[in-house]
């Protein structure tokens, strides 16, 4: 047998071991989370393990992805990101201090950062 098929043989059953592992932890996590939190809080039932890793599958379809990190929401996003800074920085290059400085103030005020043209007014 050649050293890399060993090495693979050895592996792959501490791999799927880990997996488990990992889920059985998780649930339990949720589990544990879940009825100790919710029920007290809120008047909710407590859940079994089951519906606990059911719980957690569901989150990490609708807010972790399937851990393909780096691949296609995230390079989207990373994408439209530098192209909206890219943009930004070629419309600063191009304005006049002033301009850049009304720029900024519109932004402070639009966001809460600063006071507004209503309250400089009063």
């Amino acid at each position: 047998m050649r050293p890399r098929l060993k090495r693979l043989i050895f592996i792959a059953p501490l791999a799927i071991l880990g997996m488990l592992l990992f889920v059985a932890i998780g649930g339990e996590v949720v589990l544990h989370l879940w009825n100790w939190l919710l029920p007290p809080l809120f008047g909710w039932r407590q859940i079994t393990f089951w519906q606990a890793l059911g719980l957690l599958a569901l989150c990490r379809i609708l807010f972790g992805g399937f851990g393909f990190h780096g691949s296609g929401r995230s390079n989207l996003r990373r994408r439209m990101e530098e192209r909206c800074e890219h943009r930004i920085e070629e419309r600063c290059e191009s304005m006049t201090p002033e301009e850049r400085e009304r720029f900024r103030q519109r932004m402070r005020e639009r966001w809460g950062f600063g006071p507004s043209a209503e309250s400089k007014e009063q």
